[in-house]
């Protein structure tokens, strides 16, 4: 039985195609890790390692990334490119298959929820401390944002950008009214 693909399968099919050129031998599962970790994490869960490798081998088995192993040096590495199958694959997902709506994973929201428990100075700190983290989070996505630059062939992650962009200021926007006009 073939195993389709998930969400994070083709995740990391599309940061494989921004790799292919064809002088490239394609990313190590640490490589697209690292660069899953660079550009994902911002509206996207980065996959853990394990599960980094555990996609590649599902996408491997369903022959959408190519596997070059590399012997030199006493070790085998292992590079992986997207195959034509799974560019199309992932060009179909993009334009037919439905968004699944967000889930919202916020630990934040949980722990106010929760907060009676904890009391108005414990949730005071922690709001303050998130605000702080959003700041932190949006000067690293501007930095990214700067280096996606007008270029048209960037023009669609620049768009992402722009929007985590705006999601900080709103989520910030939430949570300075959260402690002045609420927790006051």
């Amino acid at each position: 039985m073939r195993q389709e693909p998930t969400t994070t399968s083709y995740a990391l099919l599309g940061l494989l195609a921004f790799d292919e050129s064809t002088e490239s031998v394609g990313l190590t599962g640490y490589e697209l890790k690292r660069r899953a970790d660079n550009t994902l994490r911002f509206y996207w869960v980065s996959p853990a390692m394990s599960q980094v490798y555990s996609e590649l081998n599902r996408l491997a088995a369903l022959d959408y990334v190519d596997v070059h192993e590399d012997h030199g040096g006493g070790r085998t590495t292992r590079h992986y490119r997207i195959t034509a199958a799974g560019r199309r694959a992932l060009e179909e997902w993009l334009a037919d298959r439905p968004p699944e709506f967000p889930i919202l994973k916020h630990s934040v929201a949980l722990r106010l929820l929760m907060g009676h428990l904890a009391g108005d100075p414990a949730m005071r700190d922690m709001l303050a401390t998130y605000a702080s983290d959003l700041e932190t989070r949006r000067a690293e996505l501007t930095a990214v944002r700067g280096s996606l630059g007008d270029a048209e062939d960037l023009r669609f992650p620049a768009m992402v950008a722009d929007w985590g962009l705006a999601y900080y200021d709103a989520e910030r926007a939430i949570v300075l009214e959260l402690l002045t006009e609420r927790l006051g």
